[in-house]
């Protein structure tokens, strides 16, 4: 059965853009049929293949299953450049940390593609819980009980499956808790006619899509999809993983999803920009991993952790960046003695990250070449959208001040491909390429012109400047433009004409 939803909005009611809508979705699809499983897909996103959904249900239907919160399906892309020189794929985070955390508690919520468990979305406990430290889910009842005498009950209470009567809310039992049929509906039961709506029901499904249904009520803030983050997929999951719920990661052989993604550099920074913003927000939030509940596991807080704190990690990506510039400028290297500690030190580093490299890389069965496309945009989003997300989370948390980052749009044609969009987010990288290069004619030109040219004195830095040269060569490739256009770079610098009407009459 399709329906189609189209809720109430009006001037003074926050509806919470996309969180609100699918928590709308979710309470009109109880009344109309109270599936225990729920798919969500973006608008960009189709199904690839069928069978994904029978693979999603086995692993909840499973014995051992029952705790599964939600299954979640990596996102291929179609309509990408082969060379994949903004690494729109995402293969390394689909294929490497994704099936990394499918070994702790189970991968984040990354919204599209993602088959969920109605119980987990209403904030209810998995069943059988056992507390971290090893005590039965009765014993943690117990001392819960204990502190809602002096605590706000609504604070320390969860949502138990075991509390409510299976006689009176039948509907809300998912249909493999059934003894009597584990396997879901009867043979033949979807070829009997469906009987039609009647207007209790349409009227039911009405009320709980009204824009002041969700006042007073927990939906947005434990039930449902969590609102307050522009990533409200990543801080639904977190909540699911923090009441003990876990997730699943499934790789189909063939790909169950299929979506877009922007192809161009300006859009994918955006892009990148939105999910940094929302990491910032998380952070700053009660959400923080640092806050997580003890029956998430140390590993899995880890791992939100560091989704929480990447975009921090763009101050050094900077700083590292103009260094070998600068020892280039200055005509010192950028370590003055290297003692055999220190080069014992860095070696060790070295190899050590160049090990890992190649173990993720053998593990996941990426190719190299996936690999290091990775490699370069993450420098290019950490020079870019992740040091923006950083000052407007600053912003936003010290001083309440929301601000845009996006100056103007400037089309070179008609073609929608050939719109260049003028935002800060590629000055700080053209910055940075800009100097480098300086840096390098410097380099030379000094040694050069020298009375005694030693050519070993700038050989490091131009060295680390062509390392950095070719992390950011995607983002030049892409400032440059395609062949037989204006360069993108020119518009930055161009001054703009301005034409006098009356000059051109006279003439």
């Amino acid at each position: 059965m399709l329906v189609y939803v189209s809720r109430e909005k009006r001037p003074g009611y926050d509806h919470n853009k996309k969180a609100g809508a699918m928590n709308a979705l979710v309470r009109v699809s109880a009344v109309m049929s109270n599936a225990p499983f729920i798919l969500k897909l973006d608008c960009d996103h189709y199904v690839y293949n069928s069978q994904a959904f029978r693979e999603g249900m086995c692993f909840m239907m499973d014995g051992s299953g029952d705790r599964i919160g939600y299954v979640q399906f990596p996102q291929r892309f179609e309509g990408i450049d082969p060379s994949d020189l903004y690494a729109n794929h995402n293969t390394f985070f689909f294929d490497v940390n994704m099936r990394a955390l499918d070994g702790i508690m189970g991968p984040v919520c990354v919204g599209t593609g993602c088959l969920f468990r109605r119980m987990a979305l209403y904030g209810f406990d998995p069943p059988r819980f056992k507390e971290h430290g090893g005590c039965s889910s009765c014993c943690f009842r117990q001392r819960r009980k204990i502190k809602s005498s002096v605590a706000a009950p609504e604070e320390t209470d969860f949502l138990r499956m075991e509390d409510y009567d299976e006689e009176k809310h039948i509907r809300r039992r998912p249909l493999s808790d059934y003894p009597s049929d584990k396997n879901g509906r009867p043979p033949g039961a979807l070829t009997i006619p469906r009987h039609i709506l009647d207007a209790y029901t349409i009227a039911e499904a009405i009320s709980v899509i009204s824009c002041d249904y969700e006042n007073k009520t927990e939906w947005g803030r434990r039930v449902g999809w969590i609102y307050g983050s522009v990533t409200e997929d990543l801080v639904t999951g977190y909540q699911m993983h923090s009441r003990g719920w876990k997730s699943v990661y499934c790789v189909t052989k063939r790909d169950a999803f299929r979506g877009t993604t922007p192809i161009n550099l300006i859009d994918r920074l955006h892009q990148v920009l939105r999910w940094s913003s929302g990491s910032i927000e998380i952070f700053f939030s009660r959400n923080n991993a640092l806050l997580a509940s003890r029956r998430m596991k140390f590993l899995q807080k880890i791992a939100y952790l560091n989704l929480g704190i990447y975009p921090f990690i763009s101050i050094f990506l900077i700083v590292y960046c103009f260094l070998p510039a600068l020892s280039l400028f200055s005509g010192q290297f950028i370590v003055q003695e290297l003692s055999l500690t220190s080069l014992t030190y860095l070696l060790a580093i070295i190899l050590t990250t160049s090990t890992l490299a190649v173990l993720e890389i053998k593990w996941s069965g990426i190719s190299l070449e996936e690999w290091w496309w990775n490699e370069q945009f993450w420098l290019i989003g950490g020079t870019s959208a992740h040091i923006i997300a950083m000052l407007q989370g600053l912003l936003k948390v010290s001083a309440g001040i929301e601000i845009s980052f996006i100056l103007k749009s400037m089309s070179g044609g008609n073609d929608v491909d050939d719109e260049f969009k003028l935002t800060s987010l590629i000055i700080l990288p053209i910055v940075i390429i800009m100097v480098n290069l300086i840096a390098i004619v410097v380099g030379f030109t000094r040694t050069i012109y020298s009375e005694i040219p030693q050519w070993s004195r700038p050989l490091g830095g131009v060295f680390f400047s062509f390392w950095v040269l070719a992390h950011l060569y995607p983002c030049a490739k892409g400032l440059m433009g395609r062949e037989g256009r204006t360069p993108t770079i020119v518009f930055l610098v161009r001054a703009p004409r301005h034409h006098d009407p009356a000059a051109v009459g006279g003439h």
